[in-house]
């Protein structure tokens, strides 16, 4: 499966962006989905995932403010960011899990693929 994201850019601390990830690729409707995230000089980090079956997983420091879902039918997983800080800057990639249907959505960057170029969000303050 290719993955494509994009919807990032720059905005103000407090505002919104909505990224979008396209797939091509029969995988992507049996598979969970992966929002990451890497800020300059750390490491890859798991802001949000959805599996099949639309159950969600967010770290603590974006829950309430980052919202994921998938569209199925048309192969799409987006991430809605919400009251956007400064700390959220950084490339995002959308990836899907290596192992299909499986019921929870795994942490590690090593169990998902298929990493596209990521879209850059950048928040001033």
């Amino acid at each position: 499966v290719q993955l494509q994201a994009s919807g990032g850019g720059l905005v103000q601390a407090a505002g919104s962006l909505r990224l979008s990830c396209a797939a091509s690729g029969s995988v992507f409707a049996i598979n969970v989905m992966g929002w990451y995230r890497q800020a300059l000089g750390k490491e890859r980090e798991l802001v949000a995932a959805v599996t099949t079956d639309g159950d969600t997983d967010y770290a603590h420091s974006v829950e309430g403010r980052f919202t994921i879902s998938r569209d199925n039918a048309k192969n799409i997983v987006n991430l809605l960011i919400n009251s956007l800080k400064p700390e959220d800057t950084a490339v995002y990639f959308c990836a899907v899990d290596k192992i299909s249907r499986r019921s929870y959505a795994p942490i590690s960057p090593a169990e998902y693929e298929s990493w596209g170029p990521g879209t850059q969000v950048t928040v001033s303050s």
